[in-house]
């Protein structure tokens, strides 16, 4: 256990309904499940918090977390990536998770800081939506995934994408943030 962010005690993850740490980041991890289930209409089964996701970098390998990542028919439909600071500094490796946690491209990709959020076509990288009220609702998602094919990511692809997800994310960064 890191002991450099400020524990604030024991809060209960809206989404598993486990006992977690409370700290800041989990504070709006929370807001943000509460979003998607209260008013974007997801079903907590719909939703996988706290995923691993392995990134390798040369010989060198970690695990970064993806907040979350909303399943759809047994399809990955959209994740959702938290950290505080710059949008914008975030939306490449935002995609570089989109194609990584799963054998095909994420179409929907949501940055967050808590306060504000862009939403990110992962098949382009182009924003479609600025702010929470921009994030697709269940009904939305499921209409938009029903037009996508969700093209496979090749392996050169991923090798690519896993370097980079590793230099933003794991290079320089706190160890809090990853898993060796």
């Amino acid at each position: 256990m890191d002991n450099h962010h400020l524990i604030l005690g024991k809060l209960v993850d809206f989404i598993i309904g486990k006992t977690i740490t409370d700290t800041h980041d989990e504070r709006y991890r929370q807001k943000l499940a509460k979003i998607l289930v209260i008013i974007k209409g997801y079903h907590k089964y719909d939703i996988k918090p706290h995923c691993d996701l392995l990134v390798k970098a040369a010989n060198k390998s970690a695990i970064v977390i993806v907040d979350f990542k909303v399943v759809l028919s047994a399809k990955v439909c959209m994740i959702v990536k938290y950290a505080p600071g710059s949008l914008v500094t975030r939306h490449r490796s935002a995609l570089a998770a989109s194609r990584l946690i799963a054998p095909y491209q994420v179409p929907v990709v949501v940055v967050t800081n808590g306060e504000d959020a862009n939403i990110i076509d992962g098949s382009t990288g182009k924003v479609t939506g600025y702010g929470f009220e921009s994030i697709p609702s269940k009904t939305e998602l499921s209409d938009m995934v029903d037009r996508k094919h969700f093209d496979p990511v090749s392996i050169d692809r991923a090798e690519i994408e896993s370097r980079i997800m590793y230099a933003y994310e794991v290079d320089g960064s706190c160890p809090c943030k990853i898993k060796s």
